[in-house]
């Protein structure tokens, strides 16, 4: 099963573009999925993420934010 990964992030942050790319390679090694959730859509999401964007999220564990924490992704997906 492809691991369920969510990225909180906005429209208009060049970090989320940047983790995003950054993931494009994990996603196709291991078959995972991405959830792109935009945290400005919900006040909820807003008010936890907002300075923390863009933060990746497995299975409920925050992965890593700002920037892609390769070896914590690869060492999540390859427990699934």
């Amino acid at each position: 099963m492809a691991a369920p990964l969510t990225l909180y992030g906005r429209a208009w942050c060049h970090l989320c573009e940047d983790m995003r790319a950054a993931l494009e390679p994990l996603l196709a090694e291991f078959g995972a999925q991405l959830e792109i959730v935009d945290v400005d859509a919900d006040p909820s999401l807003e008010a936890r993420y907002n300075e923390l964007v863009p933060v990746l999220v497995c299975d409920g564990i925050e992965l890593c934010h700002y920037h892609l924490d390769i070896a914590r992704v690869r060492a999540a997906l390859a427990m699934r």
